[in-house]
């Protein structure tokens, strides 16, 4: 390592540890974090109206500082402080370097519709009921979803419908399993690339597209640099309402409820209000010049076939047969 990039470290390790050191001054003071999204964004404005409503509802005897996307560093770090309890309360991309079941998911094509998949990831549904555990398994409280919607490929140059087009096409992925693994069951290459160095490879021409998120993402950051997304629905994208356990059981029964009950009204707003958002960017993605495409039901059904045969089997080595066995009874029918 180069004595440059490990003055760079130490500085952003300084940084953060003074960040926190500073939100944890009082004792009743919750750290609250995004990995994606910064302030005035959906999951920014999330964040920081749950922290509101902390402060509110416990009548200020509850403190709350609120920290945006790349603040405390990329989505892995924050995470890795979250699970340490640094940061107390999250709104995440889920992570699976402390457990590969929080890959479950990115199962594609679990569900393919908004009526399927709300009611699999709302309290009680069978993704959320499998989520819970797992979360509680590396020592995080969690409390629900907070649903986008089903992302697809943003591109340039060249848009695919099949995968036989898709081929030659070269699109970031996230880092997380099984993300690479099911675009390229869908005909793309791709690339994982975290999510901060994703405006820099579309702009060098590292990849031709995007291919991780809801509109609203690739819209927001790389409309300039894409001309068509195609709505694949490979994954329906929800972050995660999360605390860190040990700060989660060192609070009162009445602070707890405070926090729980804080977080199911963030989750309950998001669940109605996501189909209405997402309509909302894939109208203005259109009026900027980006070319939306919704592929048919049949063209979904190949995609669908395709991840199914490639990436389950490969989960089932992953995350676990007993996973993947709710799954295949749960999952829409092709």
């Amino acid at each position: 390592m180069s004595i440059q990039k490990t003055m760079k470290t130490l500085i952003a390790s300084a940084v953060t540890a003074a960040c926190l050191m500073s939100a944890g001054a009082n004792a009743l003071t919750l750290r609250l974090a995004t990995d994606s999204g910064t302030q005035g964004s959906p999951a920014g404005n999330a964040l920081e109206k749950w922290g509101k409503l902390i402060e509110e509802k416990s009548g200020g005897e509850i403190e709350t500082r609120v920290f945006f996307q790349n603040e405390l560093g990329g989505q892995q770090e924050v995470f890795d402080l979250h699970v340490a309890g640094d940061v107390d309360v999250m709104l995440n991309w889920p992570m699976t370097s402390y457990d590969k079941r929080i890959g479950v998911i990115y199962t594609p094509y679990m569900t393919l519709s908004w009526d399927e998949a709300l009611e699999a990831y709302s309290p009680g549904g069978w993704v959320n009921n499998m989520l819970g555990g797992v979360y509680q398994d590396i020592g995080l409280k969690f409390f629900g979803p907070w649903p986008e919607g089903f992302n697809g490929v943003g591109s340039r140059g060249k848009y695919a419908l099949n995968i036989k087009d898709a081929d030659g096409l070269k699109v970031r992925t996230m880092t997380v399993f099984p993300a690479p693994q099911t675009m390229q069951a869908l005909g793309y290459q791709t690339a994982a690339i975290d999510w901060g160095e994703v405006y820099t490879a579309l702009q060098t021409g590292v990849v031709d597209g995007e291919a991780g998120n809801v509109i609203y993402w690739d819209y927001e950051y790389f409309r300039d640099s894409l001309d068509y997304y195609v709505q694949t629905k490979h994954f329906f994208m929800t972050g995660v309402l999360s605390m860190n356990l040990d700060a989660w059981e060192s609070m009162t029964e009445e602070e707890q409820k405070i926090v729980q009950e804080a977080a199911t009204e963030i989750m309950n707003d998001q669940f109605k209000a996501a189909k209405e958002q997402d309509d909302f960017y894939i109208a203005k993605a259109q009026e900027a010049g980006m070319k939306y495409f919704e592929p048919s039901d049949e063209q979904i059904r190949e995609f669908a076939r395709a991840a199914r045969d490639k990436v389950w089997p490969l989960m089932d080595k992953e995350i676990g047969s007993e996973i993947m066995d709710v799954i295949r009874k749960n999952a829409s029918e092709l």
